[in-house]
C-alpha cells in the first residue's frame, strides 16, 4: 500500500480501475478496506477509478493520537486530492467521512465535482452526544470489555432490526465484530471529534452537488438528521433506504451502490423518497 506525505502525515491509500475517479471517505474506526467489499468493485465496473485510504487514526496511516480536528480530517482529503492529481472529484463519505467531505466542500469546492453523504448530518443532539462523550470516557479508563460484549453492543448500534433478526445473517456480522482488534488510540482521537458542532449556518454556503443518504434504522445519525443536512445545503437532494442500520452501505450495498451512480449519472433524485431493498 502506497504512501502520500500531505498535511504533516502519512496517510496510506490504494487505486484501483481506471476512468473519472471518485474516493471513498471512512467512518471513524473503519480502514478504507471496508469500500472493497461492495462499493469498490461495482464502481470499478461502472468505469469509474476508485481511490479507499486510511483516515488519520487508523494505521497503517499515522495515527495522531495526540488529537485532531475535522479541519485536519478535511485538509488530509484536500492533500491526497492533490497529491493524486484528482481534482475535480467526486466523493462518498459515509459517518465521520461524510463529516469530512462536508467540511471540504465548505472550503475546498473546487476540488470536488460531486458528493454522496452518508448516514450524517449537520447538528448534534444530546443523546448523541453523551454517548459520544461516554465512549471516550470508557476508552480513557483502561477497562478491557470482553470481545464478545463488545461484538454484540457494535451489532446492536450498527445494524437494522431486519439484520439482527436474520440468524444467519447476525451470526456473520457477530463473527466479524469478534475478529476486529480493539481500538487503539487513533480510534479514540477519532471518537473525540463527536458531538459536533452545529454547522447549519455554514453549510447552507456549500455550493457542491451533494446527495446526502439515510438510513432508516440508524441509531447513530437518524434520519431526520439527514433531512436536516439535505435542507441546510443548497440544492441538496436525499434518499432513504430501508431495512438499513448505519452500516447501512454495507448491510445495503446493492441499494446504496444504485443511489451513488444515478448521483453520478446525474439523475440524482429531485424529492425525498424511501428505497425499499429488493
Amino acid at each position: 500500500m502506497p504512501f502520500a506525505s500531505v498535511n504533516g502525515i502519512r496517510l496510506s491509500y490504494e487505486v484501483h480501475g481506471r476512468g473519472e475517479p471518485v474516493v471513498l471517505v471512512s467512518g471513524a474506526g473503519a480502514s478504507g478496506q471496508s469500500w472493497l467489499l461492495h462499493q469498490g468493485p461495482d464502481l470499478v465496473a461502472a468505469g469509474y477509478q476508485v481511490c479507499v485510504y486510511d483516515n488519520r487514526g487508523i494505521p497503517p496511516t499515522d495515527e495522531c493520537a495526540d488529537g485532531f480536528t475535522a479541519d485536519d480530517l478535511a485538509a488530509d482529503l484536500a492533500g491526497l486530492i492533490e497529491h493524486l492529481g484528482l481534482a475535480p472529484v467526486r466523493l462518498v463519505g459515509t459517518s465521520m467521512g461524510a463529516y469530512a467531505v462536508q467540511e471540504l466542500a465548505l472550503r475546498r469546492p473546487e476540488l470536488i465535482r460531486q458528493a454522496v453523504l452518508m448516514a450524517s448530518r449537520a447538528h448534534p443532539d444530546t443523546l448523541r452526544a453523551r454517548l459520544a462523550t461516554s465512549e471516550i470516557e470508557l476508552a480513557d479508563s483502561g477497562v478491557e470489555l470482553p470481545p464478545s460484549y463488545r461484538a454484540a453492543v457494535r451489532a446492536t448500534q450498527m445494524l437494522s432490526p431486519t439484520t439482527m433478526d436474520d440468524q444467519t445473517a447476525i451470526q456473520d456480522w457477530l463473527a466479524l465484530f469478534l475478529l476486529a482488534p480493539p481500538d487503539g488510540p487513533g480510534v479514540r482521537a477519532q471518537l473525540a471529534l463527536q458531538p459536533m458542532p452545529d454547522r447549519r449556518a455554514a453549510y447552507a454556503r456549500i455550493r457542491v452537488p451533494c446527495h446526502v443518504v439515510s438510513f432508516a434504522h440508524d441509531l447513530i445519525a437518524p434520519p431526520r438528521f439527514g433531512r436536516a443536512l439535505a435542507e441546510s445545503i443548497p440544492h441538496a437532494t436525499f434518499d432513504l433506504v430501508e431495512d438499513a442500520g448505519h452500516f447501512g452501505y454495507l448491510e445495503r450495498p446493492d441499494t446504496v451502490n444504485k443511489i451513488i451512480l444515478r448521483h453520478f449519472a446525474g439523475n440524482g433524485a429531485r424529492a425525498w423518497k424511501s428505497v425499499r431493498t429488493p
